[in-house]
C-alpha cells in the first residue's frame, strides 16, 4: 500500500466526463484527479451524475507558488489548532477552492497521510514546494506533538521573508522606473544622428565648426548607432550563459556569492540579510528541539547566498569536532560581528535559540532601515544625474543654433 501511495502525487489524471446535471439536462468536461472515482465524488459535490468517465493520461504535475505554499501552511495551522486531524485538515484544504495546483497538493498528502505515510517524508515527495528546512521542522514537530505551533512558526518566518522581499522591490521600483525614462531619453540622443548632421552641413558651408558638446553627443549617436545591436545581442548571451553556468556549476555559484557579498554597500545588506535568514533557520530549528549538530543538514540552502550556505557546512563540520560556534563563525569569514558576539554570549547561558531569533529580528531592522537609506539616496540621486543628461542635450541642441547666429 505505501510503495503504491509513495508516488501518489505523480499519478494524477487527465479524466473527460459526461453527465447530466440536477435538471437532467446534459453536461461534459474535464477534471484532474488521481482515479475516476475521485471524478465522480467531485462531480457528485457539484449535484451532476456522471455517465461516463474517460481517462486521457497523465496530468501535469501541480504547481504552486510561494505565496499559495505560505497559506496553505496557514491554514493548515489554523484548522490543526481547532482540533481537526491531520488527514482530516487536509482533506478539507484538498476540497476547498484554491488557486494553482494546492488543492492538488493536499490531496496528494491526504492519500499519503491515510497510507500511514509520516507527514514529513509526504512533504519531501514535493521538494520544489517544501524545501528540506520545511520538512526537518515539520519532522520536529510531529516528534514533539506541537506540530501545529510548528506550522505556524513556519508560517510566520515565510510571510516576514516575503514581507521583506517585497520592501526590496519597492524601493527599487521608483529607481527602476526613472531609469527607463532615461533610457527613453538615451534613445531619443540616439535620434540626435539624424537631426544633428544637418547642422554639421550648414555649419560646413559656412566654415565654421560645430561645438565640442554637439560633436561629442554626434560621437555619441554614431557608436550607438554602430554598436547597439552587437552590444544588445553580447548582453543577452551573457545573461543566458551566465545562468546557465550558475545553474550547473557551484564553483560559479560559489564565486558569484562571494563576490555579490564584497560588492560595496549592496554587499553590506546582503551580507546582514543573509545573516538574518540564517539565524532564523537556526534558532527555529534549535527551538523546535534539533540538536545543534543535526540542525546544520536543513541550512544547506536557508540563506540564499551559495557562499552564505557553504560556509554553513564548514560550521557543521567544526562543531563536530568540538568547536563552539561562535567560533566557527567567525572562522567562516562571512558572519558580522554583531552576529557573532551575541551567539557567544548566549553559548555561555544556554540560550542560544533565544538569541538566534532575538539577532535575526535585529538583523531583519537592520536590513529596513538600509532599505530605506537605498530608497531615499536613490530618487535625489536619479532625478540630478536624469537633469544632468537632459540639460546637457539641450546644451548641445542649442549650441549649434547660437553660434549658427554669430556666424551668419
Amino acid at each position: 500500500m505505501n510503495a503504491r501511495h509513495a508516488v501518489s502525487s505523480a499519478t494524477d489524471s487527465r479524466f473527460a466526463w459526461r453527465g447530466l446535471d440536477a435538471n437532467g439536462s446534459p453536461r461534459r468536461g474535464a477534471l484532474i484527479a488521481f482515479d475516476a472515482p475521485a471524478v465522480r465524488l467531485k462531480l457528485k459535490h457539484d449535484r451532476i451524475t456522471a455517465t461516463a468517465i474517460v481517462r486521457r493520461g497523465p496530468a501535469p504535475q501541480p504547481r504552486a507558488n510561494h505565496a499559495d505554499v505560505t497559506r496553505f501552511t496557514r491554514q493548515l495551522a489554523s484548522l490543526l489548532r481547532a482540533g481537526l486531524p491531520l488527514a482530516g485538515a487536509l482533506d478539507l484544504l484538498a476540497q476547498s477552492p484554491g488557486p494553482h495546483g494546492m488543492p492538488r497538493i493536499a490531496a496528494a498528502l491526504t492519500r499519503d497521510i491515510l497510507a500511514g505515510t509520516r507527514f514529513a517524508d509526504s512533504l519531501a515527495r514535493h521538494p520544489a514546494r517544501f524545501g528540506q528546512l520545511y520538512c526537518q521542522l515539520v519532522a520536529v514537530g510531529e516528534a514533539s506533538g506541537a506540530l501545529a505551533a510548528v506550522l505556524a512558526r513556519i508560517a510566520d518566518d515565510r510571510e516576514r521573508g516575503a514581507a521583506q522581499r517585497a520592501k526590496v522591490r519597492a524601493a527599487l521600483t521608483y529607481p527602476v522606473a526613472v531609469l527607463l525614462f532615461a533610457i527613453a531619453i538615451a534613445i531619443t540622443a540616439a535620434l540626435l544622428i539624424w537631426v544633428v548632421p544637418t547642422f554639421k552641413q550648414i555649419f560646413d558651408g559656412f566654415g565654421a565648426a560645430l561645438p565640442a558638446p554637439t560633436q561629442f553627443v554626434l560621437m555619441l549617436s554614431a557608436a550607438a548607432a554602430r554598436w547597439s545591436l552587437p552590444a544588445a545581442a553580447c548582453a543577452c548571451a551573457g545573461v543566458f550563459g551566465a545562468h546557465a553556468l550558475l545553474r550547473r556549476s557551484e564553483a560559479a555559484r560559489l564565486a558569484f556569492g562571494r563576490v555579490a557579498l564584497a560588492v560595496p554597500f549592496v554587499g553590506a545588506l546582503l551580507t546582514t540579510l543573509c545573516a538574518a535568514r540564517w539565524s532564523r533557520a537556526l534558532g527555529t530549528l534549535l527551538a523546535a528541539g534539533t540538536p545543534l549538530a543535526d540542525a546544520f543538514d536543513s541550512l544547506t540552502h536557508a540563506s540564499g547566498n551559495a557562499f552564505f550556505d557553504h560556509a554553513s557546512a564548514g560550521i557543521s563540520a567544526r562543531l563536530r569536532h568540538g568547536e563552539r560556534l561562535a567560533a566557527a563563525m567567525r572562522a567562516a569569514g562571512c558572519f558580522p560581528l554583531d552576529v557573532i558576539q551575541p551567539v557567544a554570549v548566549a553559548e555561555e547561558s544556554g540560550a542560544l535559540d533565544a538569541m538566534l531569533l532575538d539577532v535575526a529580528a535585529l538583523a531583519d531592522r537592520q536590513v529596513d532601515e538600509r532599505i530605506a537609506l537605498v530608497a531615499s539616496l536613490c530618487e535625489p540621486l536619479v532625478i540630478v544625474v536624469l537633469g544632468a543628461l537632459v540639460g546637457g542635450l539641450v546644451v548641445a541642441m542649442y549650441l549649434p543654433i547660437i553660434q549658427l547666429g554669430n556666424v551668419v
